[in-house]
């Protein structure tokens, strides 16, 4: 009998333990998993765990940032003054640079093998396209619980606000312009068009501009990469026209439309009516900025900060040569409707609940700083000692009529060195934001329309435009369902 005892004792020991066990791994199954970075080498040495309490800045946490690409200097330095203010506030965070660059081909690769960085750039198409594959995180909460949401600006920041959630944090943007060398005009005797200008007023003035034998062209609309799709689609939206629509839950192209014929009639005049454009018109967007820098073109069509700091700082213009122009309407009393576009923040949905919440701090550390703005004005600072200007952004994240957006406004105005838009243009300024599914192959597309109206004077807009339609919408489109 007590041979008996002793067996059963043992056994509910043994039961006991194993229980114990099964618990311990079912906790563990439970637990989050941890995010990593290919660019985040392991420790050396195990770090000591995090304190339990719901005090982020009590918890060890490790995000990755997008960091600017080399070439970006000031960018840089501009960033590593926030990682280390970043840091002084938040000690117990781990900042990780990462210079990927967001790319619509690799974002899903990046995603599936875990090394998307925990705060990812991105651009203003990719909203509704990120949302609905799940790779932005929903920061609805966060935003809601922010301070300053209501100092946002909504033209930007509704962007990212898809059926009622938030899925990314606004930084800058613009509505595409026409940049305009004005020496070159004057040096021509070429009329300066009024703000309120025409598709005549743009022909007229780049065929009196333009001068062939000499290299030199009125305008440089881009003609190869996607870009060149996006530069034309601005004419398709002052015709009226659209990209696509939503019809019973489908996507159809729409953009093979009289306006879409106007549009592209229009660029064949430039090219063959007016010879207006360059001889090797296969300009990308550095291209066709460059060629504008170097004075060898007299207009280009970009978000507008871009050719003017070029301009200035590597072209040696002067501001007052230097004028921005909404685009032109098709006629007049038309709509001076540019691409509504922007850069973009957006959350890893990978990510833990706490890198998440850094993250968010991080990406809005110097939102309607003080020291945000403190760290604007060394910048401009900088720059004046270095002889060149700052060229503000056309759309800043914060509304400019806030408490902020006027700080910044008085700011600007200390300066000589910092590039004044004509508060006029902003009065005509009409933006249209992009589609939101397969922008960038509809660009592509279009990118081929354009070149064959560019190298065949007898290219028929209508059939190109059909063609174009058909195969986006088999091609891409028809893949599409709406809920």
């Amino acid at each position: 009998m007590r041979k008996l005892s002793v067996i059963l004792l043992c056994l509910i020991v043994f039961i006991g333990l194993f229980a114990a066990c099964s618990n311990k791994e079912e906790a563990a199954s439970k637990a989050p998993a941890a995010t990593t970075t290919p660019s985040t080498p392991a420790p050396a040495t195990a770090t000591p765990p995090a304190e339990n309490t719901d005090d982020i800045t009590k918890k060890n946490v490790t995000i990755s940032i997008y960091y600017p690409t080399p070439d970006l200097v000031e960018r840089r330095a501009l960033e590593d003054d926030k990682i280390k203010r970043f840091n002084e506030k938040y000690p117990n965070v781990k900042i990780v640079k990462s210079e990927w660059q967001y790319n619509p081909n690799e974002i899903g690769i990046k995603m599936g093998a875990n090394e998307a960085p925990t705060l990812f750039n991105t651009y203003a198409t990719e909203g509704k396209f990120l949302a609905e594959r799940g790779w932005a995180a929903d920061i609805t909460d966060l935003f809601n619980s922010y301070e300053f949401k209501d100092q946002m600006n909504p033209i930007l920041q509704d962007q990212f606000k898809i059926n009622g959630k938030v899925y990314g944090i606004a930084q800058q943007g613009y509505v595409t312009g026409t940049v305009v060398n004005k020496k070159m005009l004057d040096d021509k005797q070429v009329p300066v068009p009024d703000y309120d200008w025409t598709w005549e007023d743009m022909l007229n003035t780049a065929k009196g501009v333009a001068d062939p034998g000499k290299g030199i062209s009125g305008i440089a609309p881009m003609g190869k990469g996607n870009e060149s799709g996006w530069n034309w689609t601005n004419f398709l939206f002052e015709a009226g026209g659209d990209i696509q629509k939503i019809d019973g839950g489908k996507v159809l192209a729409t953009f093979n439309s009289d306006a879409g014929v106007k549009a592209l009639t229009f660029y064949n005049r430039l090219k063959w009516e007016a010879n207006a454009i360059p001889q090797d018109w296969a300009l990308g967007w550095g291209d066709a900025v460059g060629a504008f820098a170097q004075g060898r073109t007299a207009m280009v069509i970009a978000g507008p900060d871009g050719p003017v700091d070029q301009a200035l700082n590597q072209g040696g213009m002067k501001p007052a040569d230097v004028l921005v122009y909404p685009m032109p309407a098709m006629e007049k009393g038309g709509k001076h409707t540019g691409v509504l576009g922007g850069d973009f923040l957006v959350v890893n949905p990978n990510a833990s609940k706490d890198e998440q919440e850094i993250a968010f701090k991080y990406a809005t550390f110097d939102y309607f700083s003080d020291k945000g703005l403190a760290s604007l004005e060394e910048n401009i600072q900088q720059r004046k000692k270095d002889n060149k200007y700052f060229v503000p952004q056309v759309i800043q994240y914060f509304n400019d009529n806030s408490e902020y957006g006027k700080k910044v406004a008085a700011l600007y105005n200390k300066y000589d060195n910092v590039y004044q838009y004509d508060p006029k243009i902003t009065t005509l300024w009409d933006g249209k934001p992009e589609a939101q599914f397969n922008t960038q192959d509809y660009y592509a597309t279009m990118t081929n329309v354009v070149q064959e109206v560019f190298s065949k004077k007898d290219a028929d807009p209508k059939a190109q435009l059909e063609a174009a339609a058909k195969l986006v919408q088999e091609k891409f489109f028809n893949q599409i369902k709406v809920n």
